[in-house]
């Protein structure tokens, strides 16, 4: 009777961690990312129109960046699996030596962040009803 106890629990716990990660790995849908995305605390803000282009407000990618306005195109890189899609910005009117683009990755559930060296994020924005 033992093992059946232990085999239970052992099915209740991939049931689980099934449930879980697929939570985790929800694609993300390149039409649902055009809109207006915003962080309350900073004011940053990126706008994805639906064209492929983008136009940031006050953004700044890490905490060694000043807030800068920025345009540019923007494309859906579909990484295969959820933690690898990104959203690369491609900005415009940059000179020699200047970060000519920048990744932006989806989260999900409405939100894009910018990720640092060491994995955690910098910045995340969150899609806002208003335009």
């Amino acid at each position: 009777m033992p093992k059946l106890t232990g085999g239970r629990w052992f099915a209740a716990v991939l049931a689980a961690a099934a449930v879980l990660t697929a939570g985790c790995t929800a694609q993300v849908d390149a039409e649902d990312l055009p809109g207006v995305y915003r962080d309350k605390e900073t004011g940053g803000e990126i706008r994805l129109d639906s064209d492929g282009t983008f136009t940031a407000t006050a953004l700044s990618t890490d905490a060694n960046t000043d807030p800068e306005d920025l345009h540019g195109h923007w494309d859906f890189v579909d990484g295969g699996s959820f933690s690898d899609d990104f959203v690369y910005l491609d900005i415009a009117e940059r000179g020699i030596g200047e970060v000519s683009g920048v990744q932006l990755y989806a989260r999900g559930g409405g939100k894009v962040a910018f990720s640092r060296p060491d994995g955690s994020w910098s910045l995340v924005l969150t899609k806002s009803t208003e335009s």
